[in-house]
This record gives C-alpha cells, sequence and structure tokens, in this order.
C-alpha cells in the first residue's frame, strides 16, 4: 500500500488533500475532496485515461471548490486508485464511485467526467440511478471507435497491448508505460510533477482500460437519460471527434452543450478557456437538478 505521506510536494496549488478509503468487498482506493459551502450539491470529478485526480483536475479544483462539495477518485490501475488481478471494466469504476458515495452516506451526486470518465460517469447513471443528480461529460463520447480504418486499427492494436500485458513481466511494462507516456511531458517545474503522477499508473491496468474504451457504447440506452446533463464540447479536440461530442449531446433529453475552443488537454492545457466553460456547466446542471 502506498502510503500517503509519499504524494508530492511540488504538487500545483490548489491540489487538495487526498486520503485512502476502504470499500467493503472491493478493496481501497484513493479520493481527493474539498468541503465547499455548507448544503452544496456534491461534485464527484472522474479523470480520463492515464490521468489521475491530481493530474487532470488541478487546475480546476480551486473554481469549482467555491460553489460545491468536490470529490475526485483515482480509477483502478490509475495514479493512487485500486489495485486488482481483475480484468479492468469501466463497470467496475462506476460501481467504484458508488461504493464510496455509500462509505461517506453521500445520497446524491453529480458525476463529472472527462473522456474515459465520460464512459464512466454515463455507466454511473445506468447502474445506480438514484444516486445521479445530473451529469457534466467533457471531452467524451458514446462511443470511442467507429468504422474507419485508422479506428478499426487503433482498437486492434490495442486489444493486442492488453493481452500482451497481462504475460509481460512488470518491469518490462513499465519501461513500455514509460516511453509511451512520460515523452510527452514536458521538463518545467509542473511537468516533472506530472511525470511523477504518470509513473504511478499501472501499466496493465492502462492497456486493458483503453481496451474497455474501445469496447464501450452507450448508444442503445443514452437516449433514457432523465436528469439534467451538460455536454462540455473540447472544439479542437483531435482524440475525441468533436461530431462525437455533438452527437452525444443531441443524444441526451435536454442537455446543454459548452463548446469551448481547446484540445482534449484543454483541461490543463488552456485552463483559462476550459475551467469557465466547465463551472458554467456544473452551476447549470445544479440548478436544474433542484
Amino acid at each position: 500500500m502506498t502510503s500517503i505521506d509519499q504524494l508530492p510536494l511540488d504538487a500545483p496549488p490548489g491540489v487538495p488533500d487526498g486520503r485512502f478509503i476502504d470499500l467493503p468487498g472491493r478493496g481501497t482506493t484513493f479520493i481527493r475532496e474539498i468541503n465547499g459551502p455548507d448544503d452544496a450539491p456534491t461534485l464527484m470529478l472522474l479523470h480520463g485515461w492515464t490521468a489521475s485526480s491530481a493530474l487532470n483536475w488541478f487546475p480546476a479544483y480551486k473554481s469549482l471548490g467555491r460553489q460545491f462539495r468536490v470529490l475526485a477518485i483515482d480509477h483502478r490501475g490509475h495514479g493512487f486508485g485500486l489495485r486488482s488481478d481483475q480484468r479492468f471494466r469501466l463497470a467496475d469504476c462506476a460501481d467504484d464511485v458508488a461504493a464510496v458515495a455509500e462509505v461517506l452516506g453521500i445520497e446524491h451526486l453529480i458525476p463529472v467526467g472527462y473522456s474515459m470518465g465520460g464512459p464512466i460517469a454515463q455507466l454511473i447513471w445506468h447502474r445506480h440511478r438514484d444516486l445521479v443528480q445530473g451529469l457534466v461529460l467533457c471531452a467524451t463520447s458514446r462511443n470511442f471507435i467507429g468504422r474507419s480504418p485508422a479506428e478499426r486499427a487503433w482498437a486492434s492494436g490495442i486489444e493486442g497491448l492488453a493481452w500482451a500485458a497481462r504475460a509481460t513481466p512488470s518491469v518490462v511494462r513499465r519501461r513500455i508505460a514509460d516511453r509511451m507516456l512520460l515523452g510527452r511531458v514536458e521538463s518545467s517545474e509542473v511537468g516533472m510533477w506530472a511525470r511523477q503522477e504518470l509513473r504511478r499508473n499501472d501499466a496493465r491496468s492502462l492497456a486493458e482500460a483503453g481496451r474497455a474504451l474501445a469496447r464501450f457504447s452507450s448508444r442503445e440506452w443514452i437516449g433514457e437519460v432523465d436528469v439534467p446533463t451538460a455536454v462540455v464540447i473540447t472544439e479542437r479536440d483531435l482524440v475525441v471527434a468533436p461530431r462525437r461530442q455533438h452527437n452525444l449531446a443531441a443524444a441526451i433529453p435536454g442537455a446543454v452543450a459548452y463548446p469551448v475552443a481547446v484540445g482534449h488537454d484543454g483541461a490543463v492545457s488552456t485552463p483559462d478557456l476550459f475551467v469557465p466553460a466547465l463551472l458554467d456547466a456544473c452551476c447549470d446542471v445544479a440548478a436544474r437538478s433542484t
């Protein structure tokens, strides 16, 4: 078990303290939290693939914490999140959030999902409808793989990677993950902190999470969503095509779109644009859910 004392001391300002939490029958996970104003609605921040609760959301905590109670979880195999020998499933991540809510005595919350966190948020509603007060979906979609040759090639490659990860020694998986992830991180002070965050991930879980994303689709049931929903659309996204994000918004009855001119990493690369749109979306959903 990783000690809380091993959290990086050079995290950017505004990243809230975290703590480990035992989920009966499931394992131990990790959450960050800001109490927010009395009686404020609760947001549950759900990070993207290969990120963590700190890395995905560090520019947004301060703004969100002024108006909401904010919780954020490290998903399975990511950051300090739950470790398991079982195959990574997005449904298990959704159930982990429900288990956190039960342990903390939270009756209602608003899942805020970014990229991979979007399917997890959708699944929380699908599997635990009484828990969900509203939805905020960012840089995400109903499905991530279509019929184009490039998308099918990516899906095939990630399937092979997930299979190989099970048979590869952990030290080799770590070297491969380092080459894949760390090369894209700049050498600034924040970049070095991000490098530390990325190295906490479990390489096998990352490969299996990629496979789970490639297989995910909510097309059959997303139109049944009956809670206030906002979709923050990253209009310059080269990872999740904006048309997919617009299609997600169109598929959910009453969903409000919040387009913002940023790329897929806009939550951290251009927070001056992304965070105000995120805050507006959260406030909108909270107001419509009362």
